[in-house]
């Protein structure tokens, strides 16, 4: 990321990272990637830590963000939360009815100039100002997913299933592909303020040619 006197909006930037078609999964190269991230595990709907997730990472990039303008009056649009999912059986994360046995890791995006003794002034901050649980947990951490397939979803996140089933057993097979690391999902609508029917989340997975 060059330097600007603009504010950097991520989803620019990347922009193939963040505009898949709707129509069909298309592969990208994703380059090194830092992150905050929160591990958790269990129901995204019930589980507390999920939420104590969310909290954290959204308090710790907005801290970031602000120190970052005043300190190398640098500004950048905080990025969608986005999402590593899995599970030990992977019948259990296609089947809702099972969501207490996923494992997760949430995250956001931060621009690459941020670095780790910057998080620990913001961890210090936010703790001191909201004292929110899990704050100390966040790390960052660089992900490098590489090739992988993407595709935008429109709907709820319940009706992913058969999206996901095709990619699986039609598409990566079709194209001598397979799957490598997790599952992704990147959240470009807010569910507090958009129906169900209208969310629009990209799902991604990194994967090997055969």
């Amino acid at each position: 990321m060059s330097q600007t006197a603009e504010k950097i909006d991520f989803k620019t930037e990347y922009k193939t990272l963040y505009g898949p078609p709707q129509k069909d999964f298309v592969l990208v190269e994703v380059p090194p990637l830092p992150y905050l991230m929160f591990d958790g595990c269990g129901d995204p709907n019930t589980a507390p830590v999920y939420q104590h997730a969310v909290e954290a990472l959204y308090s710790l990039s907005y801290t970031l963000k602000f120190m970052s303008k005043r300190a190398f009056g640098r500004d950048y649009v905080v990025g969608p939360l986005e999402g590593l999912w899995w599970a030990d059986d992977y019948g259990a994360y296609t089947h809702s009815g099972r969501r207490d046995e996923w494992s997760w890791t949430m995250m956001i995006l931060q621009p690459d100039w941020i670095e780790a003794g910057h998080l620990d002034a913001a961890k210090a901050e936010v703790l001191m100002k909201k004292g929110l649980p899990g704050v100390e947990t966040v790390r960052l951490e660089t992900l490098d997913e590489r090739l992988s397939a993407q595709i935008l979803h429109i709907g709820s996140y319940a009706d992913e299933a058969p999206t996901l089933a095709r990619l699986h057993s039609e598409w990566l097979p079709q194209n001598g592909l397979t799957e490598r690391g997790k599952h992704h999902e990147i959240y470009l609508s807010d569910p507090r303020k958009v129906e169900p029917a209208k969310l629009k989340t990209i799902l991604r997975q990194p994967v090997r040619k055969l």
